[in-house]
């Protein structure tokens, strides 16, 4: 099926609903705290020189789409990918608080291990529960709230448009999650690559259509390079 085809048949089984507001999520490239698998949340942090390659191979890819716009993450790693995106597609480039990622206070900067041993009864309580806060913090729940903010008015402002949208793990899940009217305990069932692409389409704000998830093709020419 080609890709207008599959546009145009709607929804899953469904019958056509019109054409959607589609949403092109992209992650941030790599930071030093991604290579390690460590939390990053509201630091401030960098690209590394791999995510600013990677940064380019997105925007390259995402050239050959036709891109109405660019919604970003305030923060650096997103900014700095966002602007590769539209530096290749020409496309105008908005910036957005509410798709920062999620805060997750006293945890930011270690790895997984690390915040268990000596936060073994929070790290639990934060994956059983969205209304879980981290020590000092942000509730999944929180974290909610805002970026599904962030989608209504991206689909309110941009109806029937392509949108890349420049975030992070968080927010990003969140937004598949509503798609695919899954619990937010799905979020720790998925993977995102750096860099990685997943698309939604939104159709008339009633209904969804996850289209890919951690899609990395755009990365693999730069893998078989670098081997």
């Amino acid at each position: 099926m080609s890709e207008s085809e599959a546009t145009a048949s709607g929804p899953g089984w469904g019958t056509a609903t019109g054409k959607p507001t589609t949403t092109l999520l992209l992650r941030h490239g790599q930071t030093e705290l991604s290579t390690e698998r460590r939390f990053a949340g509201r630091g401030d942090i960098p690209l590394t020189a791999e995510g600013v390659r990677q940064a380019g191979l997105a925007g390259r890819r995402l050239a050959r789409t036709g891109v109405d716009v660019i919604v970003t993450s305030p923060l650096q790693r997103s900014r700095r990918t966002a602007e590769a995106v539209a530096e290749a597609t020409g496309a105008p480039l908005v910036v957005d608080q509410d798709l920062a990622e999620a805060d997750f206070g006293a945890w930011e900067g270690l790895t997984f291990g690390e915040a268990r041993q000596k936060w073994p009864d929070e790290l639990a309580a934060w994956m059983g529960s969205p209304d879980a806060v981290p020590p000092g913090g942000e509730s999944f729940a929180m974290v909610a709230l805002r970026v599904l903010a962030a989608l209504d008015r991206l689909t309110s402002g941009y109806p029937q448009a392509t949108a890349v949208v420049v975030s992070h793990v968080t927010p990003i899940k969140t937004l598949i999650c509503r798609a695919l009217l899954a619990p937010p305990e799905a979020m720790f069932r998925m993977n995102l690559d750096v860099a990685s692409l997943s698309r939604v389409d939104w159709f008339d704000g009633r209904s969804a259509l996850v289209r890919s998830l951690n899609d990395t093709a755009h990365l693999d020419g730069q893998r078989r390079r670098r081997r």
